[in-house]
């Protein structure tokens, strides 16, 4: 049906007898006006005027109505096709070819970045599979394909993110006979990896993307936090320059990247897309007809006129990241100097500053605590060799009783079959992290991490 609805565009005067969406004048709609932050050049910094001068802040107005505007909601309020309205879709095009410029690469609409990042799963998997990720990720979405029969293989992380010699070493070592066929997908977040706050190198995404030609594997690229790097020199000029996306250095039309307005926008929105190859683009617009259909019209047409000349164009939308960029800078920056006056000063805990993205990663100095062991025989099949597993849960519970809210490691875990990889160093002796966030009200950083402080004091205190 969706072929043949495309085949009304084949002549001018095609007239029409096999739709069956309702006719555009019966629509209870007839205008729809946005008001958003002004980013015109009069506005130095639009994210901290929109956010201190409260209604009076100054703004733009961009409005569409059932026949005029950049998408008439005549056409956008219609059915249409899995990869989206076409404007929306030449607006998404002209925002990503802006900051990647991919040699030749195609935009499917989504409904936001966890149902862009699923539709890769269920397109490049088949049940047995094994795909690659980071050991630590965000768990809905390691969670997504375990229903259709995939398995994850976790790939070690450090402070620069996925250690691209491990990558190679578990792919060299790769055994089809005993393990199935070789992993042909990575998921990765490269920038302000949630949870772990990591962002790759240049040279770390060139290493990893060279190991993909070489063992063929496509790398889903899932970026909601590229518009949030920092400066590591604390140079909040708008002459910074965004790391260099896996996409952009993409020659063979393996990477399929995942972008979504959540983190500089507003989640509610649930609206993204993918960026692949034409390929790879035809598939997931076949997957999109065949399940949840294509994205919302209000959030397209918000996107559109947004992105368009009557609203705030790429340019106004680069402006707005790059403050937006400066603002969650600046949060960073003080959630860690009062990290280091409440927290480190322990000598209990410590982290390192995030290159991207919203969370703090700290560690946690389980082995100062008196009754942390690493010569534990488990009788579950653990391979674990510590107590650090039990001691963190302990931990957790004791700074909810103390009245904060944190994430533990443990929920991030990538699953898989924990005994079948990394045997030599479990990853349950490296639970010893807190995922912290600096996203949230600046007015609660400091009770929450002086509360955090007296928690880890009271605990490291306790011998029995």
């Amino acid at each position: 049906m969706k072929a043949i609805w495309r085949l009304t565009r084949r002549k001018a005067d095609m007239i029409s007898l096999a739709n069956g969406d309702p006719h555009f004048t019966l629509y209870p709609i007839r205008k729809l006006e946005f008001e958003v932050a002004s980013v015109e050049d009069g506005v130095l910094d639009p994210v901290s005027s929109w956010r201190g001068a409260g209604a009076s802040a100054p703004s733009q107005s961009f409005t569409t109505t059932t026949h005029s505007g950049t998408l008439p909601l005549k056409a956008a309020m219609q059915y249409s096709a899995g990869a989206g309205l076409p404007d929306t879709q030449r607006v998404v095009t002209d925002l990503t070819n802006f900051y990647h410029s991919p040699p030749d690469h195609v935009v499917t609409l989504t409904l936001g970045n966890g149902d862009g990042v699923s539709k890769c799963f269920r397109l490049l998997g088949e049940p047995g599979d094994h795909f690659l990720t980071d050991e630590f990720s965000f768990s809905s979405l390691t969670n997504a394909p375990l229903s259709h029969g995939i398995n994850w293989v976790p790939v070690k992380i450090d402070n620069g993110g996925l250690v691209p010699e491990e990558l190679e070493r578990i792919l060299s070592n790769w055994n089809e006979e005993q393990q199935g066929r070789r992993p042909h997908v990575l998921y990765t977040v490269p920038c302000g990896q949630n949870p772990t706050g990591c962002t790759l190198s240049v040279e770390r995404r060139r290493k990893i993307y060279a190991l993909a030609q070489r063992f063929d594997f496509i790398i889903i690229e899932d970026d909601p936090y590229y518009y949030l790097q920092y400066d590591a020199d604390g140079n909040e000029g708008e002459t910074f320059k965004f790391m260099p996306s896996f996409l952009s250095i993409d020659v063979d039309g393996r990477v399929m990247r995942v972008d979504s307005l959540s983190k500089v926008m507003a989640p509610g929105m649930r609206l993204g897309w993918i960026t692949s190859s034409a390929l790879f683009h035809d598939h997931l617009v076949t997957l999109v007809d065949s399940s949840t259909h294509h994205p919302h019209a209000f959030g397209q047409v918000f996107l559109t006129e947004m992105l368009s000349s009557s609203g705030w164009n790429i340019s106004g939308f680069d402006r707005w990241v790059r403050s937006l960029r400066k603002e969650y800078q600046r949060r960073r920056d003080y959630f860690l100097r009062t990290f280091y006056q409440e927290v480190s000063r322990t000598g209990l805990a410590s982290a390192n500053a995030p290159e991207a993205g919203m969370f703090v990663w700290m560690k946690v100095h389980i082995d100062k605590h008196p009754r942390y062991r690493s010569d534990v025989q488990h009788t579950n099949g653990s391979k674990a060799k510590t107590n650090v597993e039990e001691l963190m849960e302990e931990l957790f519970e004791r700074i909810l009783d103390g009245g904060v809210v944190v994430m533990p490691a443990s929920i991030f875990v990538a699953p898989s079959d924990l005994n079948k990889f990394d045997s030599d160093d479990p990853i349950q002796d490296r639970l010893n992290f807190l995922r912290l966030t600096f996203a949230g009200q600046e007015e609660t950083m400091q009770p929450a991490l002086a509360r955090l402080a007296q928690v880890l004091k009271e605990f490291f205190a306790d011998t029995k």
